[in-house]
C-alpha cells in the first residue's frame, strides 16, 4: 500500500493572506526567479495544494454537513458540554452575522492553483505528458472550490489570474471582482472540470493514479456531481440542460467499468487504518501518524464527564474512557434520532456511533458519540486519529446512479440495495430491502441511504438542497427529512415562507465594504 504525506512548499505556493476579500496577496514568497524551475519544484508545489485541500476538511463539514439538520443544534450535548457553531446549525444567518470571514478562504486557495497553472502551462522543462498530468490535477481542484462556492452562494467571483504578482497594482480597486451571474458561474465550473478531463492521457489515468491526490477518477466524480447538481438545482438564472443527467451518468460509467472500484464487503474496512486506498476509495484526504489527523476530536465523548454510563445493552462501561481517546470533547453531537434510524442490525450504526446512556434501563442521559474516524491505537498504547478522510467512494457512485435513475423516471432500487446488502450484511433479507416507490418516495429513500452511510463525510446539506419532494421542491423544506422534534413537533430545515433566501449564504458586510463591485446574496 503506497502511503503520501502531503509537503508545504511556501515558496512554490504563495501562502496568501488577506489584503481584500479574494485573500491575493502574497505572505512569504521567494520571487519567481527562484521557484518553477524544475519538476520537483512543481511536485512540491502540488503537494502543497493538496495538503490546502486537507487543511480545509473542517470547512468542508460546516458547510456541507453542519446545516444539514442532523447535528444538535444548540444548548448543551448530551455531557453538559457547550454545542459549538450553533448558529450555523440553526440557520441563523444575516449580513451583519454571516457566521464566517472572508469566502470560508476559498480564494487563497484557487490562487495557488491559479499561479500553478500559470507557471506549469509556461514549463518548458516539463514533457507534454507531465504537464497534461499536472494540468488536470490543477483543473479539477479549481473546479472543487469554484463548486463549493457555487452551492454556498450562487454566484461568485470568477478569479483565475495572478494579477498582484504580474503586476503591483495603483490602487485596491485594480482587484476589484465582481460577482458573476449564477448560470456564468456554473459554466465556468463545466468549462473547467471538463479541462481536467481532457488533460488526462490515457497513460496519466492508469500511470499516476493514487487514491489521496487528485485524480482522473477524482475528476470524473466531480463532473458527476455538478452535472447532476445542474440538472436539479436551479439558482438565480441557471437552469437545468436537456443533456445534464446523461452527463453526469456517463461520468459515472467511467468510474464504474474501469475495474478500480467496488464496495468493501464490510462497511467498518471502508474506514479502518490497516486497510487505506481500499477499492471503495477514489479520492480521499491522508492522514499519517505524526504528520496529521482527522477534525473530529470535538465530537467524542469527554472522558472526565463519562462516567457511570451505559451501553446499548444496558451494560455499565468499565471506566470513563472506554476508547482509550484519552482526550476528546462533545461540542458537535449528532441528534439521537438519527441514531434510531438505523436498524440495529445495519452494521453502519455500531461503525459510525457510539451510545451512551446514565441507567442501565436506558431511559436516562442518553448521547451519541462519532467514532467512525477512530483511528488506532500506536505502539504507545495511545489513540491516535489519523484515518484517512473519504471525499469520493464507490458508494457515491451507486447512490448517485439511483438519483439519476429516478430522475429519469426509472428504478433507483436495485443501486440502492446494493448499499444497503453491505450495511446489512448476513442479516440482509426482502424485509430490509427497498422497493420501487413514486418518485418522492424514492427521493426521501435514497436521501435516508446516504443520511446512514455518509455521516462526517460533509454531504447532508448539500443533499438535501439537490434531492426533492414530489413538486420538485428541495428536501430542505420538507418535514420528512429532519430529524427530532422542536416543542413536540417536527420542523423542516428551513421553512419555506420566510427561509428560503437562506438556501444560499450572505456575504460579509465587510467584504462589500472593501470592494463595491460585490453585492449581497439575494433575500439578505
Amino acid at each position: 500500500m503506497k502511503v503520501f504525506k502531503y509537503i508545504t512548499i511556501a515558496a512554490g505556493l504563495l501562502l496568501t493572506t488577506s489584503c481584500n476579500d479574494l485573500d491575493l496577496s502574497p505572505l512569504d514568497y521567494n520571487g519567481s526567479g527562484n521557484f518553477w524551475k524544475n519538476e520537483a519544484q512543481v511536485v512540491g508545489a502540488i503537494e502543497g495544494v493538496h495538503n490546502q485541500f486537507r487543511s480545509n476538511s473542517f470547512n468542508y463539514w460546516l458547510l456541507g454537513e453542519a446545516r444539514g439538520g442532523t447535528m444538535v443544534p444548540g444548548g448543551t450535548s448530551s455531557l453538559e458540554q457547550n454545542i459549538q457553531y450553533s448558529d450555523i446549525k440553526i440557520q441563523n444567518f444575516t449580513a451583519e452575522k454571516p457566521n464566517n470571514s472572508s469566502w470560508f478562504d476559498f480564494y487563497g486557495k484557487i490562487f495557488n492553483i491559479n499561479n500553478a497553472i500559470k507557471n506549469i502551462e509556461e514549463a518548458d522543462y516539463l514533457s507534454a505528458a507531465n504537464k497534461s498530468y499536472y494540468l488536470g490535477q490543477m483543473y479539477g481542484l479549481r473546479a472543487w472550490y469554484y463548486f463549493w462556492l457555487y452551492r454556498t452562494y450562487g454566484g461568485v467571483p470568477i478569479k483565475t489570474g495572478t494579477e498582484i504578482l504580474d503586476k503591483t497594482p495603483t490602487s485596491g480597486k485594480e482587484l476589484f471582482t465582481a460577482r458573476s451571474t449564477p448560470k456564468a458561474t456554473l459554466d465556468f465550473i463545466k468549462s473547467d472540470i471538463n479541462k481536467s478531463e481532457s488533460h488526462f492521457t490515457d497513460s496519466n489515468k492508469v500511470n499516476n493514479f493514487d487514491r489521496v491526490h487528485w485524480s482522473y477518477y477524482a475528476t470524473l466524480m466531480l463532473k458527476a456531481e455538478i452535472y447532476l447538481w445542474s440538472a436539479k438545482v436551479t439558482t438565480g438564472d441557471q437552469a437545468p440542460e436537456s443533456t445534464d443527467l446523461a452527463t453526469a451518468k456517463a461520468a459515472l460509467d467511467r468510474v464504474a467499468t474501469s475495474g478500480k472500484f467496488s464496495l468493501m464487503p464490510n462497511y467498518a474496512d471502508v474506514f479502518a487504518h490497516n486497510k487505506k486506498q481500499n477499492n471503495e476509495i477514489i479520492f480521499a484526504m491522508a492522514n499519517l501518524e505524526n504528520e496529521s489527523g482527522t477534525p473530529f476530536s470535538s465530537f467524542m465523548y469527554y472522558p472526565p464527564n463519562f462516567n457511570n454510563k451505559f451501553d446499548e445493552n444496558g451494560v455499565a462501561f468499565d471506566n470513563n474512557d472506554p476508547l482509550k481517546i484519552q482526550g476528546g470533547f462533545l461540542f458537535n453531537e449528532y441528534k439521537f434520532e438519527l441514531f434510531q434510524a438505523f436498524d440495529a442490525t445495519d452494521t453502519r450504526r455500531e461503525k459510525t456511533f457510539l451510545s451512551f446512556y446514565g441507567n442501565a434501563a436506558k431511559t436516562q442521559g442518553r448521547g451519541i458519540a462519532l467514532i467512525k474516524y477512530i483511528g488506532f491505537i500506536n505502539s504507545a498504547n495511545t489513540r491516535v486519529f489519523a484515518d484517512d478522510m473519504p471525499v469520493y467512494r464507490y458508494a457515491d457512485v451507486l447512490l448517485m446512479y439511483a438519483e439519476i435513475a429516478n430522475k429519469e423516471g426509472n428504478d433507483p432500487s436495485t443501486y440502492i440495495n446494493q448499499v444497503r446488502q453491505r450495511a446489512y450484511g448476513s442479516n440482509y433479507s426482502p424485509a430490509v430491502a427497498y422497493t420501487n416507490g413514486t418518485f418522492a418516495d424514492n427521493e426521501l429513500a435514497i436521501l435516508k441511504e446516504r443520511d446512514k452511510e455518509f455521516v462526517a463525510e460533509s454531504k447532508r446539506w448539500f443533499d438535501v438542497r439537490r434531492l426533492q419532494d414530489a413538486s420538485g421542491k428541495p428536501l430542505a423544506f420538507s418535514r420528512a427529512a429532519s430529524y427530532g422534534q422542536v416543542a413536540g413537533v417536527v420542523e423542516p430545515i428551513l421553512n419555506e415562507a420566510t427561509e428560503a433566501h437562506k438556501l444560499l449564504w450572505p456575504i460579509n458586510v465587510d467584504i462589500m465594504s472593501r470592494d463595491e463591485t460585490v453585492t449581497q446574496t439575494p433575500g439578505y
